[in-house]
């Protein structure tokens, strides 16, 4: 059970949260840098851009590290900018194929531990690092990596394509601990196989060629039900969820709350909507690969995200008044629409 909380706690937690409101800025961003061109499937919304090419689909996408874990931990710092874009093209039902980087940096330490924890990264998961830029005598150390993917574009998961009535599934591999380094990073990835973690990445292709969901993302630094709100923001919905459904490890054990457990970037997790006939199955084939899928609620029209919990019920986001990345439908331009 959810211990010590209360709704309005958990809405208050998430809407103030560093990693939801660094979001807000994406709509004014998209808005002034938007052009519309034929072969671009979709952009802006999405874990990554799709982008028709001989018939079949490249996924495009970039991501970079705060800066307060490059501060904390330069070697989780290099090892979580190569995991955010595998997750970014796997929640897509894509397959990872190379990324490149941009490394500015102050300190030769700070090189040395970053480059070998992206090193790592890329060779466990098996996607090589193949070019990028350097700024070896910047005033301040940052990483920013970018990916490329592939999948058939029949078998692509969307994030604007959650439709009314669909059941919202969380799966999340629990198998991990707090990483120590950052209280607010599930690390349940650097103490697993190669083959683990690529099984698990995997899981998503056929997922989507299965056509198991109607849309998804992975789980970023919003946590769930910020990462949840994005997803119900592009896709012009709304949503309910039940907090004492949500999957979650020992959280006594591991020394967290729940507070904290929501607002967690975990090492694999994602939030997917789906048919309800489709979610037995959907469990089992993440049960394959040892991630935890649970139902935790259910996609509505009402154009904002709540949370119950013990007969209480309390709205975290209205789309329409404060969304996440304020984006409309007109911003996400997509031709799958």
């Amino acid at each position: 059970m959810v211990r010590n909380c209360s709704t309005e706690s958990i809405a208050k937690v998430v809407r103030e949260y560093e990693g939801v409101k660094r979001k807000h800025a994406i709509g004014e961003m998209v808005k002034a840098l938007r052009i519309d061109a034929p072969h671009v499937v979709a952009a802006f919304g999405e874990d990554a851009a799709v982008i028709e090419h001989n018939g079949e689909a490249l996924l495009l996408a970039a991501d970079g590290i705060w800066s307060k874990l490059m501060e904390a931990d330069p070697y989780w710092a290099g090892y979580c900018s190569v995991l955010v874009n595998i997750h970014d093209i796997a929640a897509m039902g894509g397959r990872p194929i190379a990324m490149v980087d941009v490394f500015s940096m102050s300190k030769g330490m700070i090189q040395e531990q970053v480059v070998k924890g992206m090193h790592d990264a890329s060779a466990q998961f098996g996607v090589p690092i193949v070019g990028g830029h350097l700024h070896p005598d910047a005033p301040y150390s940052v990483i920013d990596v970018s990916i490329l993917g592939s999948a058939r574009l029949d078998s692509i998961i969307y994030s604007h394509t959650a439709q009314d009535g669909d059941i919202v599934v969380m799966a999340i591999d629990l198998n991990g601990r707090v990483h120590p380094s950052c209280a607010l990073n599930w690390d349940s990835v650097t103490m697993k196989s190669a083959a683990e973690v690529r099984a698990q990445i995997a899981v998503l292709e056929e997922i989507g060629r299965k056509h198991l969901v109607t849309a998804g993302k992975d789980i970023s630094n919003p946590g769930l039900i910020g990462t949840l709100g994005m997803l119900l923001e592009i896709s012009g919905k709304g949503g309910e969820i039940d907090l004492s459904q949500i999957p979650k490890p020992d959280l006594a054990k591991n020394g967290m709350t729940f507070e904290q457990w929501v607002r967690m970037y975990p090492g694999m997790g994602f939030i997917l909507t789906a048919k309800e006939e489709k979610v037995p199955e959907l469990i089992r084939t993440f049960a394959g690969v040892g991630m935890t899928a649970k139902v935790i609620g259910r996609v509505n029209n009402s154009k904002s995200l709540s949370v119950r919990y013990d007969g209480s019920e309390t709205e975290v986001f209205d789309f329409i008044k404060n969304g996440i990345m304020h984006l409309t439908e007109e911003d996400v331009a997509c031709q799958s629409r």
